[in-house]
């Protein structure tokens, strides 16, 4: 690269940011007026500004000096050259001003210890829009979600897309304690949680989410264990990626949608900071037994082209009290939060090659494990008493869930006029759950029939690696292309660790995928069209097994099941006027059953694995509609859709608690509806969200749809309230969410669910050092029954459960 100093390099550099070739000086003057979609990545300062000049052919002059050390968190929408500039200096501590034809000169602000409201671009030409910059159409948030995997923004993608930023993010976990719940309780298409580890039967408009850290699946495939809404600490978590409906671009697993979370980023400028929280947390009674509390820390330090950031964090959660002031049941399985201990840990290092190029290695570490205070005890439906725990002993080892992954990533944001994108990816889990003398375990031939323990244990490990180019295609003037290609490979097996026996058998998964997409701006980006394929291609490798006695000891005939599927995607966007945005798409999603649930139940003689049809893929298609409204005080929006499975997986729960699942046609429409209102009272916004969603499925075989997805399978309707307040250093949240009651056609009336309304509260108050917080949630401490349990199991006393009373999270929380 060459490399310019003094006054004569900051001219040359200018020329090189104006394009090599200054434009006249009225046309100049013009072109600094006018707004253009703007995209220019994260990364070095003075890369920023010499993509602006080159791009919007005004001529920014600087020495590069002035730049050096400084990053940019990057800049994506629709802006003229002067915002675009104030946008990408915020807080640099360096100033622009104009010099009175379309041009810009940079130099230090005399004081860089100003306020933090004030301008970058000094004396700049004036936009036409006569509101803040703040108040245009959510410019920012455009920049932030990456889980679409294109270079794009949002606004120019058919699809329906939340994105929870750090400081709502960061509200909610204070109420709630989980990224999941915060997802959970922010989206009213998301199901409730069940307040435990387990995220069996939590959808996204009616199907499975792929849950993603930085794009790195957290899924597996062979066995899902429904623990990877759960392998990362939400400290280290800087904003939630939701992508509604089924998709493919991330890979297998998406037939619901993706939730990707986005880890802390990396500092922007030279020097030390970081930030620190303690918090403590207690059900209303303040009883020792329900008393938590987490402490957390994370460092970063930039120099230069090197950035490191490292952190820990440390959660212990006490039991928890339901509406009536009881303890709630303990899972038989332990798949629990309360009476837990995690222990986290996150680092990253990066360092930028050049001034468009970038390394980044991260590594986190997830481990909670459970402090065997408590046993459940069997609760009574008919008499409306759920089950309840106390203090005891608990056999076998700590049941819990670890999560290590480690990835590394390369950026070139100018490869051959375009953005070369890396990632290769480890990851690896143990998940273990708490045992018993359960039925399925039971073998004579080791001990009396009733009398032998165990309990089983998840082992997982994935390798993988994502590739992908994006740039605008030549001689057609807004087409721009991606193409990519998708490895993953996963090894998983169930055992059962006390016997040493083999459940669901050594698993080898591989799937390969090349995909393309295409999209073009049409009629000065009043119209989009959008489409491509992604092509999987997937073998499972099943060794010769045997099936547990309370199979029948079956031999199964391993084999190597493979399927070849093409996925498409197309939709089209139109703007008539900015802030207002009409879609509609189709869209394929590919995942595979549950592998490990069927092979352990096989029960049949003479099972050849190459020839067993339940391996077959579950391919959902989803149809959508919608329009966004962001103008003014006004955000809003209205999508409905339409999802169909030929071969769907619907999970069915037996007497003994353990799922299975079902191979049956699937039909899902819903109607998802946001309103958000900035109101005349400055500082107070107010929120509406509907969702509405209708699961039909055929239980017989006839071909018909008979009957409705129970509460397994599918979320209920809900309503979401939310009021917003800030004034200067203080914040104030109250929300509610109103679960409304239904009854499941074709399903037993013992699993209607009777519907709950539940509020949560959040205040904040900036002290001279940090910010103290207090979160409460179930504000009016209601007594209800978890929607799961309400809706699934009507003879099963030991799961059903009462859901969290009012439980208080005082916090504190520092950034430097």
């Amino acid at each position: 690269m060459v490399k310019f100093k003094g006054i004569h390099g900051a001219a040359a550099l200018a020329m090189v940011a104006a394009g090599l070739g200054a434009l006249p000086t009225a046309a100049g003057a013009q072109t600094a007026q006018a707004a253009r979609p703007i995209d220019i990545p994260a990364g070095s300062l003075g890369a920023a500004l010499t993509q602006l000049g080159r791009r919007t052919g005004v001529m920014i002059v600087f020495d590069p000096a002035l730049t050096r050390g400084r990053r940019t968190a990057g800049l994506r929408g629709a802006y003229t050259p002067a915002q675009a500039l104030d946008r990408l200096l915020a807080g640099s501590g360096i100033a622009a001003r104009s010099d009175g034809r379309g041009g810009f000169t940079l130099s230090a602000q005399a004081s860089p210890r100003g306020s933090s409201s004030r301008r970058a671009v000094k004396d700049a030409p004036r936009p036409r829009q006569t509101a803040p910059l703040v108040e245009a159409p959510e410019a920012a948030e455009v920049l932030v979600v990456t889980a679409t995997r294109t270079s794009l923004p949002v606004t120019a993608l058919p699809l329906t897309i939340d994105v929870i930023g750090k400081e709502e993010l960061a509200q909610q976990v204070a109420v709630s304690g989980s990224t999941l719940d915060a997802v959970s309780s922010l989206l009213p298409a998301f199901s409730p949680t069940q307040e435990k580890i387990n995220v069996t039967g939590v959808r996204l408009r009616g199907r499975s989410p792929l849950y993603a850290i930085d794009g790195v699946p957290q899924s597996t495939p062979i066995r899902n264990d429904a623990r990877d809404g759960y392998t990362i600490d939400p400290f280290f978590i800087d904003r939630v990626e939701v992508i509604y409906g089924s998709n493919a671009l991330q890979g297998i697993g998406a037939t619901g949608g993706v939730v990707n979370q986005v880890t802390a980023r990396a500092p922007t400028r030279d020097g030390l900071g970081g930030r620190v929280l303690l918090q403590g947390n207690s059900a209303d009674d303040f009883s020792g037994a329900a008393l938590g509390g987490k402490v957390g820390g994370l460092l970063s330090w930039r120099g230069g082209a090197i950035d490191i950031t490292g952190g820990a964090a440390f959660e212990r959660r006490g039991v928890y009290l339901d509406g009536h002031g009881k303890r709630i049941g303990i899972d038989p399985n332990n798949s629990e939060l309360q009476d837990t201990d995690t222990l986290s840990f996150f680092a990253r290092v990066g360092a930028d090659l050049s001034d468009h190029v970038r390394l980044e290695v991260v590594g986190s570490r997830f481990n909670l494990d459970s402090n065997n205070h408590y046993v459940g005890i069997s609760g009574n439906r008919e008499q409306n008493l759920p089950s309840t725990s106390q203090r005891g002993d608990v056999p076998g080892l700590a049941a819990g869930n670890r999560a290590e992954l480690l990835s590394a990533s390369l950026i070139d944001s100018d490869f051959a006029g375009g953005t070369l994108s890396l990632l290769g990816f480890y990851n690896k889990s143990r998940t273990r759950f708490s045992g018993g003398t359960l039925a399925t375990f039971q073998d004579a031939s080791i001990a009396p029939a009733g009398t032998l323990f165990d309990q089983s244990q998840n082992d997982s490990r994935k390798l993988g690696g994502k590739i992908s180019y994006e740039r605008r295609v030549p001689g057609i003037p807004g087409l721009t292309g991606t193409v990519g290609f998708d490895a993953l490979f996963d090894r998983t097996a169930q055992s059962l660790i006390q016997t040493n026996r083999e459940w669901v058998p050594q698993t080898d998964f591989r799937s390969l995928a090349p995909f393309g997409q295409l999209n073009w701006a049409l009629l000065q980006d009043r119209l989009r069209l959008a489409g491509g394929v992604r092509y999987e291609n997937v073998q499972l490798d099943i060794p010769d097994y045997t099936t547990l006695a309370s199979y029948g000891s079956r031999s199964v005939t391993g084999g190597k099941p493979s399927f070849d599927r093409a996925l498409w995607n197309a939709g089209v966007i139109v703007e008539p006027i900015r802030g207002v945005r009409a879609y509609g798409s189709y869209a394929q999603g590919f995942t595979i059953a549950d592998v490990g649930r069927i092979l352990r139940g096989i029960n049949t003689p003479g099972v050849v694995i190459d020839n067993y049809l339940d391996l077959t893929p579950v391919v959902s298609t989803n149809k959508e509609i919608g329009v966004e409204v962001q103008r003014g005080p006004l955000d809003a929006s209205v999508s409905y859709y339409w999802s169909h499975s030929d071969l769907g997986e619907v999970l069915v729960r037996g007497d003994d608690g353990f799922y299975s699942t079902a191979r049956q046609p699937v039909d899902i429409q819903g109607l998802d509806l946001n309103v958000n209102v900035r109101t005349p009272l400055p500082g107070l916004k107010l929120g509406l969200g509907y969702s509405h969603i209708i699961g039909r499925t055929d239980t017989d075989g006839d071909g018909r749809l008979d009957a409705d997805l129970d509460g397994g399978n599918v979320s209920p309707d809900r309503v979401n309230l939310t009021a917003d307040y800030r004034s200067g250093p203080f914040t104030a949240r109250v929300q509610g969410r109103i679960y409304l009651s239904r009854t499941f056609d074709g399903q037993p009336r013992a699993n209607s669910f009777a519907g709950y309304t539940l509020f949560d509260t959040y205040l904040g108050y900036d002290l001279p050092v940090g910010q103290l917080s207090l979160g409460v949630q179930n504000l009016f401490d209601v007594y209800y029954i978890t929607y799961l349990t309400d809706t699934q199991g009507p003879t099963d006393n030991a799961r059903f459960y009462a859901g969290r009373g009012r439980n208080v999270t005082l916090g504190w929380n520092y950034r430097f």
